[in-house]
């Protein structure tokens, strides 16, 4: 039974054995993307096979953490009680430079600054110990 108490809590990610890798990555300040030895897929999210191949020879490579903007959605309607203070905020489908797409949220800005090709970089939202949130701000000019 969920208490009025727990409707207040976001959930958070739970790593298993295929990702727990990409977790303890994310809390060292890495995005790591599993690489095909075989066929040199590149893939996001983890899993124990490679998806275009079905090759067991996964290793993990620190991405760039840079992308752009293939889509977005900016959420006004909070989806649960957690999220109240939270809206509006914007969720992302970041094509990332090594190619794979990551479903994430915007930091840095009003959600109305999100453009489409837009390019964004990486930022790390440390929760707990345990748990850092890959999350993506837009890209400055150097």
């Amino acid at each position: 039974m969920i208490t009025p108490a727990d409707a207040n809590k976001k959930p958070l990610p739970i790593p298993d054995g295929d990702t727990a890798p990409f977790w303890v990555g994310l809390r060292d300040g890495k995005l790591l993307l599993q690489h095909c030895s075989r066929c040199r897929n590149v893939q996001y999210y983890q899993q124990q096979l490679c998806r275009a191949c079905g090759s067991e020879e996964l290793v993990h490579k620190a991405a760039s953490g840079r992308g752009k903007v293939h889509s977005f959605s900016v959420v006004h309607r909070a989806p649960g009680p957690a999220f109240k203070d939270e809206v509006p905020y914007a969720v992302l489908l970041v094509e990332l430079a090594e190619g794979p797409r990551m479903i994430s949220s915007y930091l840095g800005g009003p959600p109305e600054d999100v453009t489409f090709d837009m390019s964004v970089e990486l930022a790390f939202d440390k929760l707990n110990d345990d748990i850092t949130l890959p999350r993506f701000r837009k890209l400055q000019p150097c």
